[in-house]
């Protein structure tokens, strides 16, 4: 009869300690944000101040002047005539649809995510091929980042930070850097220690080794990590369109709550045309890369 009571009573008992502890979290995160809350949004005012600037330069700028611009940047990165004509008929497409705006706002937002996450990424990357403790304490965080619903990243960032641009930005680029991360880290892991020796027995430092050898030959294997980071940030913008990041996210979250069918397909279009560019733009760029390196050996 003991027996059966403790077992009846401990599962209350442990629920009531479960409740404290949540209660007690809660409480301790909620006054931290209150206490520091604008401290550590004052951190990324730079970040801000060029994503707003950004925006404004791709909005205010002629449509066939960006149009010729990113077809420029299609052109020489992948090299492909039919790649750049693709890439000129969805924006105008787009246009004729009424998406350039959102376009816009949706392609400075991914722009500045994908920075981020490279200028985070690659020099993690780094750290992790150069020490096996540092790959030991970092997998299991990539871990966490990658298996985490996308929702749940929304919650400390909007109590933190509260609704705007920068939890956004923030919540987007803990997506989307774990590919960026892993395969930096894989890339130069890959290259051959044959090839490093040559570069030891002619003198090379490690600062050397790294920029002219270990970068260079991992270079098709970290720009398939920034594909990846790129996909994953364009499918984070309907979630960040949650709190309050403007952009073809908005429309499609609005056609969700209002069953508006063609404005949730056509803005769904215009975030795969984006997504296909990227995708292409950034395989024909690593293709490239690749038979540039393997002709020079």
């Amino acid at each position: 009869m003991a027996k059966e009571s403790w077992l009846t009573q401990f599962p209350a008992m442990e629920r009531s300690d479960l409740t404290a502890i949540k209660k007690g979290l809660d409480g301790a995160y909620r006054e931290f944000s209150r206490s520091y809350g604008d401290a550590i949004e004052s951190l990324f005012d730079p970040l801000l101040y060029f994503l707003v600037w950004f925006e404004k330069l791709l909005l205010q700028s002629p449509w066939w002047l960006v149009i010729i611009v990113v077809t420029a940047i299609v052109h020489w990165a992948a090299r492909s005539n039919k790649l750049s004509t693709g890439v000129v008929i969805a924006f105008c497409l787009i246009g004729y649809f009424g998406m350039w705006d959102n376009t816009m706002r949706t392609l400075s937002i991914i722009t500045v995510c994908t920075l981020v996450s490279i200028a985070i990424g690659i020099p993690t990357g780094i750290m992790m091929a150069r020490s096996d403790r540092m790959q030991s304490v970092i997998n299991p965080i990539l871990d966490i980042m990658q298996t985490m619903p996308a929702f749940v990243y929304l919650i400390p960032v909007v109590m933190l930070l509260g609704i705007g641009k920068i939890p956004g930005v923030i919540a987007v680029v803990i997506y989307a850097v774990p590919p960026v991360i892993r395969l930096t880290n894989l890339g130069i892991r890959l290259v051959d220690r044959e090839v490093l020796e040559a570069a030891t027995a002619y003198g090379a430092n490690k600062s050397q080794r790294l920029w002219d050898v270990q970068l260079p030959l991992a270079m098709p294997t970290i720009m398939a990590g920034i594909n990846q980071t790129i996909m994953m940030a364009l499918a984070m913008v309907v979630v960040a369109s949650m709190i309050g990041v403007k952009g073809l996210g908005q429309p499609v979250l609005k056609s969700i709550t209002n069953q508006y069918f063609t404005l949730g397909l056509f803005n769904g279009l215009a975030i795969v045309a984006l997504a296909i560019i990227f995708d292409r733009v950034s395989q024909a760029y690593a293709k490239r890369t690749q038979k540039h390196l393997e002709g020079t050996h």
